[in-house]
């Protein structure tokens, strides 16, 4: 079965590489939708890491779910204007057959009757990348490829693509920082001619697993919002710190107490606000019960109930569950705590 997958998408890889530039032939199974859905994106490879990108914003609720693919080992594709969804998935399976990403949207594009109100971009695992822009996607639009990466953007209010590909290469960090930079110099240079409303981003590991959940480092989506390419950012600080308490649990897996401790203590102080932490509070101080620590999960306890009392309630639970010791003078001191 796998090996008569992979010869399907070889052979569909061939016939779409190798076609005859589109001449007005009829594409199959494609239709033009009756508004643009996008406005600016960036895809992006990392050479170091091997991780791999998309960015996005637009005045479109949910962009989410359209513009945005990658696959770790693979590639990634942003697919916008006039918006051609099918460019995600079938670009994935071309370069999963072999195809670089200029080579598969090549392929692509040789099959599709409305080029010219596409605006797609592609960077494989191998950080080779291309871009179209067709000549009727609305104005302003352009696009421009650089090492590793290409920004694209239509229905601008001017030219944004070039401070998003300056932003990208200046901006120190990781590629999820950098796209993010890349967004935000979007907005500055003054961003979509209509306005606002969804923004999304998915970064996926250099290392593939073969299980997408473990690949994808960052899936996250902002349907509507009035400043989406903020609310981003905060949300992407947020799967931070749940990813140092990932870390953490992981620690206590090892017994590593004091790795789990050092974990779960930069979790909290990457969110410090009382009303947001309460979970992060909550099993940090479980761990600590667990690990024979009960005085000094006490004062965590005690930060967990303020922000909601019903942790005190499930303090009562999880012992059943195997979560807490089955000890009733351990979990009364534990709910007695003010």
């Amino acid at each position: 079965m796998q090996a008569d997958r992979l010869l399907g998408a070889a052979a569909l890889a061939l016939a779409l590489t190798t076609a005859a530039p589109h001449a007005g032939a009829q594409a199959p199974a494609r239709g033009v939708p009756p508004r643009p859905v996008n406005t600016y994106s960036i895809v992006a490879c990392d050479p170091q890491t091997g991780e791999l990108g998309v960015a996005v914003q637009s005045h479109w609720f949910s962009v989410g779910p359209i513009v945005p693919w990658a696959e770790a080992g693979v590639g990634a594709v942003a697919t916008q204007s006039f918006v051609e969804v099918s460019y995600g998935p079938l670009g994935l399976e071309l370069m999963r057959a072999g195809k670089t990403a200029p080579e598969a949207l090549k392929g692509l594009l040789n099959t599709d009757a409305h080029t010219a109100v596409r605006q797609v971009a592609m960077v494989d695992a191998a950080c080779n990348v291309d871009a179209w822009t067709g000549g009727k996607a609305i104005e302003a639009a352009g696009h421009r490829v650089g090492k590793g990466y290409s920004v694209q953007a239509n229905l601008m209010r001017g030219n944004t693509w070039d401070p998003m590909a300056q932003a990208f290469e200046s901006t120190q960090g990781d590629l999820t920082e950098r796209l993010l930079a890349a967004l935000e110099a979007a907005e500055r240079a003054g961003g979509d001619i209509r306005g606002k409303q969804s923004a999304a981003i998915v970064v996926v590991s250099g290392k593939p697993t073969g299980r997408p959940w473990v690949d994808r480092l960052f899936d996250l989506r902002v349907e509507d919002h009035p400043a989406p390419v903020a609310e981003l950012r905060r949300l992407v600080h947020l799967a931070r710190a749940y990813r140092r308490m990932n870390a953490g649990d992981e620690a206590v897996t090892k017994g590593d107490v004091e790795g789990a401790i050092r974990e779960y203590a930069a979790a909290q102080a990457m969110v410090p606000d009382r009303a947001t932490n309460g979970e992060m509070v909550f099993w940090h101080a479980v761990m600590l019960v667990n690990a024979g620590r009960v005085d000094e999960s006490l004062p965590l306890f005690r930060r967990a109930f303020a922000v909601d009392p019903a942790w005190r309630e499930l303090v009562r639970r999880l012992p059943k569950a195997g979560q807490l010791p089955d000890d009733p003078k351990v979990i009364d001191r534990i709910v007695a705590v003010k």
